[in-house]
């Protein structure tokens, strides 16, 4: 059985249920998963885990939230070659660049993006939860 873990930061709620949908994915394909808030996850837990979700909304400027989630996610980059992540995150404005441009990111230090990453507008809608759980089923 593998481990995942679904590592997030939500500042409105709306990636917190994104992070819960994922969660549920993975549980229904019988593997092992923890959630945890980007404040308790580090770079020393990433070998820990068969898989990591990340989830992040977009921030300013389209961008990952740079006090909490971006330091920790830049911190565990280097352990995240070979690895099997996905991203998902919610968004109220713009048209997604932020996570155009955190998937590439991640294939250019050697991620292996299980699935195409999940975005929704604002409060996640059933179609939305609905890929959060095949997102997470990708990992698991």
């Amino acid at each position: 059985m593998s481990k995942i873990a679904v590592v997030f930061w939500s500042g409105t709620g709306n990636t917190e249920i994104m992070a819960n949908e994922v969660a549920q994915g993975i549980k229904e394909k019988g593997s092992e998963v923890e959630v945890i808030s980007a404040e308790n996850f580090s770079k020393e837990k990433v070998g820990d885990f068969d898989g990591i979700a990340f989830g992040c909304p977009a921030m300013g400027e389209e961008v990952l939230e740079e006090e909490i989630f971006e330091p920790m996610f830049n911190a565990c980059e280097p352990d995240l070659n070979g690895k099997k992540i996905a991203l998902f995150g919610s968004y109220g404005w713009g048209d997604g660049e932020w996570m155009q441009n955190w998937e590439e990111k991640c294939k250019g230090i050697g991620a292996v993006l299980t699935t195409d990453c999940v975005t929704c507008m604002e409060e996640p809608d059933d179609d939305a939860k609905e890929a959060c759980r095949k997102l997470g089923a990708s990992l698991a």
